[in-house]
């Protein structure tokens, strides 16, 4: 299942810490930033529940979108 997530990632290093986060929870699962964006997309390709592991997370603000 594709999920698509607004973000508050606007920078290399907040991308950075995203990035290793996100290999940590979902090291079988493909995800991509497009931070040209103004929502700074985050997309996620997996099996799993993505919306509940990432929205509680606390290095940046990730919200479900529709």
């Amino acid at each position: 299942m594709i999920y698509v997530f607004k973000t508050s990632v606007d920078s290399q290093a907040k991308f950075e810490s995203a990035s290793a986060l996100l290999d940590q929870l979902l090291p079988e699962s493909q995800w991509n930033f497009d931070l040209e964006d103004c929502d700074n997309i985050l997309r996620v390709d997996s099996e799993l529940n993505v919306a509940a592991l990432l929205q509680n997370n606390t290095l940046f603000d990730c919200i479900e979108l529709e």
